[in-house]
């Protein structure tokens, strides 16, 4: 089926498509940069400079007292934001990196509104410690954020800053910076042109910052509580759609500065960039690259084709799996997972794809479909990032059935990736996942209730919609960096949506039966077979895999309903398929929860086990499984917040701002979850 690529003419802020390119009249012309030059750079893919020069910082430590070679797993969140960000300053959030940092292990954070003395109208704090968290700064206008947002700085007055700060973020209008992100190729803001040494010492200052903030915060005592990475986002956004990838290093060794959109506007790019400013310059640095966020791709998040719109040969296949080999798939925008569109090849008929969708209202391919609902890419055309259109192959599972097809024509599988959730929290609250004190996610644009509670607009407006996000969990022998990231490089590793579910996952060949009663189940499940991440190949005449699931309660949430395997697979004709199996628990079994006052009943369970063999295998076949854990019902954020409003649905105005409230379209409970990565079956 051909792509389309989204149009222009789609964006609500057109006119501010040339803001970035014009002379910025208030600031000098030193250093100013011919446009020729800069748009032959930005083209090629190549840095405006020589390869910048390594950070390179000893990384040593004590070793860990509690050492677990069966692995352990750890919480955390690899996707924050703070006033360093150029969109968290415009929503008056005011937390710096080392705020983050001790927000996570347990301190309290202040946030928007100020008061007009500058105090806080508003403390929150995390309800237990991370293991580990990553600040995820923007390294697009890293330099510009913190001189137009300084008074008194050489750049405050100038017309790039002023028209930045007098923007409409709600609606992405950043002023000067939003035509960084719709010109193609995209190019510095009129600013960092003509004055590149203030914003080169301005680049340096807040990259300085982020790496000192994860430096204090990492434990290198023997304790090892609580692991800190540098990293930044890539914020990729050709014609305004979401292609983001977070960037996380192994160690204190990285490069002197990111690479933003600016420098490499397509994910290959960015792959050399990080090849050539980090592994290639140094054995002590290394990275890898998270796509986030995929449901607001626009169809541009998972395309194998190469920056020249070829086809990816088995090279370059190989090469996204390597540079890419996890996926984030649920954060405050909602789940990335699937949604349901029978109609599609790549679409799903699994209800429970329903879960947290950014869009309010998707279509489904039905004829009862609203005329306001957001349709395919490939139908209606659109903009991802501001509403316009989704697409079934920039959800998680579509990629992976994609990644079956690719394996299938060159060979090698460019979408072969586990699976994390984090928040892309723009107030810096780390892993501030409760559903009943959930502040919102980005600053004074979603503080106010009637803003927290409105449906529709785009998924710039923060809303109903939106959600307390999600959490990472890695199985590692220690908190440590090089052991949190070599193991989510080898993919084992979970996502939840903010609860705490303790998830297991093995696949092999001959599991016993009775292996959930067997307290050795974990030394087993490695010996004989692969974890969450791993690939089983040849397998044995006559003998389908199979998979054991154990999943624990989060101690401080509710029970468990039900664990699931989902499977997808790619048959002798090349047409990809995918399967939901019931493998423990009971979907049915009747547990509710009292939206008045969200006091939970009905049974479940606190810990479910099962060995499932899968009925239908086929050994010719190549496929994916994965585990999916799901709890009873509780209240969602949104029922939490109408309670605390006392809101009365019997009088309630339908034109009321708290309508949702009262709407029975609109989800009042949530049954948070958690799901493995896959384990991939390649003949």
């Amino acid at each position: 089926m051909a792509l389309l690529r989204p149009s222009l003419s789609t964006l609500v802020f057109l006119p501010l498509l040339m803001v970035g390119c014009g002379d910025d009249g208030d600031t000098g012309d030193s250093g100013a940069v011919d446009s020729g030059v800069l748009d032959s750079r930005v083209d090629s893919g190549a840095p405006d400079t020589a390869p910048p020069p390594l950070v390179m910082l000893p990384d040593t430590r004590e070793a860990c007292a509690d050492r677990e070679p069966l692995k352990r797993p750890f919480f955390g969140d690899l996707h924050v934001h703070t006033a360093l960000s150029f969109d968290a300053v415009t929503f008056d959030v005011r937390t710096r990196p080392r705020d983050v940092y001790a927000f996570a292990r347990g301190a309290p954070l202040e946030l928007p509104p100020y008061d007009g003395t500058g105090a806080a109208t508003r403390q929150v704090t995390i309800d237990r410690p991370l293991d580990f968290a990553a600040v995820t700064e923007h390294s697009e206008f890293l330099a510009e954020t913190p001189l137009c947002w300084t008074p008194g700085t050489e750049a405050y007055d100038s017309r790039t800053c002023t028209s930045y700060r007098e923007g409409d973020a709600t609606i992405g209008d950043f002023g000067a910076l939003t035509g960084v992100f719709l010109t193609n190729p995209p190019r510095r803001p009129p600013l960092c042109i003509l004055e590149p040494e203030l914003c080169a010492a301005a680049l340096g200052d807040s990259w300085t910052e982020i790496m000192d903030a994860a430096e204090e915060a990492y434990d290198r005592t023997s304790a090892c509580e609580f692991t800190s990475f540098v990293g930044y986002e890539w914020t990729g956004a050709p014609a305004g759609s979401n292609i983001h990838r977070n960037v996380i290093f192994r160690s204190r060794t990285v490069p002197s500065v990111p690479t933003s959109y600016v420098e490499a506007s397509r994910p290959e790019p960015l792959w050399d960039a990080i090849d050539r400013n980090c592994r290639d310059a140094s054995e002590d640095c290394d990275a890898l690259i998270i796509p986030h966020n995929s449901n607001l791709g626009a169809s541009l998040m998972f395309v194998p084709e190469d920056i020249g719109g070829d086809p990816y040969d088995e090279a370059l296949a190989t090469r996204r799996a390597a540079m890419e080999p996890i996926v984030e798939i649920y954060q405050h925008k909602g789940a990335s997972e699937c949604f349901v569109r029978p109609d599609d090849p790549l679409g799903s008929e699994d209800e429970l794809c329903n879960f947290e969708q950014m869009h309010a209202d998707l279509c489904t391919g039905a004829a009862d479909d609203s005329e306001d609902c957001v349709d395919l890419c490939s139908v209606g055309g659109g903009i991802g990032f501001l509403g316009g259109c989704v697409e079934p192959g920039d959800f998680v599972r579509g990629a992976l059935r994609n990644g079956l097809s690719e394996l299938r024509r060159v060979g090698a599988n460019p979408f072969q990736f586990g699976f994390i959730g984090s928040t892309d929290f723009h107030n810096g609250n780390a892993g501030g996942t409760a559903e009943d004190a959930w502040p919102g996610a980005q600053g004074d644009s979603d503080d106010d209730p009637e803003e927290a509670l409105k449906v529709g607009g785009t998924p710039l407006v923060r809303g109903f919609t939106a959600s307390p996000g999600g959490l990472a969990v890695i199985w590692a022998e220690e908190n440590t960096r090089e052991a949190l990231f070599d193991n989510l490089r080898a993919r084992e590793a979970y996502a939840t949506s903010g609860t705490r579910i303790i998830l297991r996952f093995f696949g092999g060949f001959g599991y016993a039966a009775d292996l959930c009663d067997d307290p050795d189940l974990v030394t087993t499940g490695y010996a004989d077979g692969v974890p969450m991440g791993g690939e089983l190949t040849a397998a044995p005449a006559g003998t389908a895999p199979s998979f054991v699931l154990s999943a624990l309660r989060d101690a401080m949430g509710t029970q468990l309903q039900r664990i699931q395997v989902i499977k997808g697979w790619i048959d002798a004709a090349g047409v990809t398929h995918e399967e939901v199996y019931e493998v423990g628990g009971d979907p049915m079994n009747g547990a509710t929860v009292d939206t008045a006052s969200c006091t939970p009943a009905g049974p479940g369970a606190d810990a479910l086990c099962s060995v499932w063999t899968d009925p239908d295998f086929d050994a010719a076949e190549a496929a994916f499984y994965y585990a999916r854990v799901i709890e009873n019902p509780t209240c969602r954020w949104s029922q939490y917040l109408c309670n605390d409003l006392s809101v009365d649905c019997a009088t309630l105005s339908t034109d009321s701002p708290y309508a949702a409230c009262c709407d029975s379209d609109r989800a009042q409970t949530i049954q948070e979850r958690a799901w493995s990565s896959p384990i991939w079956y390649t003949p």
